[in-house]
């Protein structure tokens, strides 16, 4: 059940059992948990590393649970505090990425420094199935935004499945808003029962394929797609954009997990950055797109955030979010 806070399975089973049974030493431990003493004092290392274990003032040497309403709620706000900053991270390598390849673009002879402009739709998906063809190891993707129109994950399907069969490993990054789309998440437990893996986010880079770490694909404008894609095989951009993956996949949970709310907001991931997002100044309609939902959600996700506040205005929520150290 703590898998999600980064709770090994043996320290959860001491920590529970020193819930239970305050007082046991590390033989009673291992005696209650059916764990090598080694294993006991492994798990105790790790509990006393989040802070979940502190020494007793009662046994000499001894240790005492931390009671879970103190330890798991700051345990989950170190992590909160760990998970801004990792997308504060998220965030600036991604305007330092779109920053180099625009500047990259716009350089007279892009083939020269190792890109190619690709125009039309039909030239894009011409370059896909080439990219897709010739993978030897990894593909990575990013989809932001609306859902992808079931065709085209159809037509991918037979590319994928000929790669997959090849030794390929598939990791996709998606806007958390598909988990409401039935062809989406039909096709990501497509890849998941394939070995691939797929994650999702409250917020995602902006759309990229990269095949072996060597190439990748991204729009000349991030804000229209339909502009056209750079074929990037430049080694420094491509690192930068598998770096800015990585950042982003860290932060993402898996398609099969649950969202679990803040045990002490009420709020889950997509309704904390939806306002951290108009905190920032962004209006509703800036908010969705990043978001990748509709107006009309982030409408009632923040009519929702306003009830719990007990707020009658967006700057009363504010205040109180704020307040309340939601912000």
């Amino acid at each position: 059940m703590l898998e999600a806070l980064g709770l090994s399975a043996a320290a959860e089973a001491v920590y529970q059992t020193m819930l239970n049974g305050p007082g046991y030493g590390v033989a009673e431990l291992a005696a209650s948990t059916r764990l090598s003493e080694s294993a006991v004092r492994a798990a105790l290392d790790e509990l006393a590393d989040m802070m979940l274990v502190r020494a007793s003032r009662e046994q000499a040497g001894g240790l005492r649970a931390v009671s879970p309403k103190v330890g798991l709620a700051d345990l989950v706000r170190r992590q909160e505090i760990e998970l801004a900053a990792r997308q504060a991270k998220v965030a600036a390598a991604k305007a330092a990425v779109t920053t180099m390849v625009a500047d990259q673009a716009d350089l007279t002879g892009f083939d020269a420094v190792g890109g190619e402009r690709l125009l039309g739709l039909d030239a894009i998906q011409a370059r896909l199935e080439e990219m897709g063809r010739g993978a030897v190891s990894e593909c990575i993707g990013v989809h932001p935004g609306p859902a992808q129109r079931a065709e085209d994950l159809e037509a991918g399907k037979p590319l994928d499945e000929e790669a997959i069969a090849r030794g390929v490993t598939f990791r996709t990054l998606y806007q958390d808003s598909v988990r409401n789309d039935p062809t989406s998440v039909a096709h990501a437990h497509w890849l998941l029962e394939r070995g691939g893996e797929v994650r999702t986010a409250p917020v995602v880079p902006q759309r990229m394929v990269i095949v072996d770490r060597r190439q990748a694909l991204v729009p000349i404008d991030p804000a229209n797609t339909r502009k056209g894609a750079l074929h990037v095989t430049e080694p420094g951009i491509v690192k930068a954009l598998v770096d800015l993956f990585e950042l982003a996949w860290a932060t993402a949970v898996p398609l099969g997990a649950v969202h679990e709310r803040d045990p002490e907001t009420g709020l889950n991931e997509a309704e904390k950055e939806l306002l951290r997002l108009l905190a920032s100044g962004l209006t509703d309609e800036a908010a969705s797109r990043r978001l990748g939902v509709s107006l009309r959600t982030v409408r009632r996700m923040m009519a929702s955030i306003m009830e719990r506040l007990e707020a009658s205005s967006r700057f009363e929520a504010g205040l109180k979010a704020a307040q309340r150290g939601w912000l």
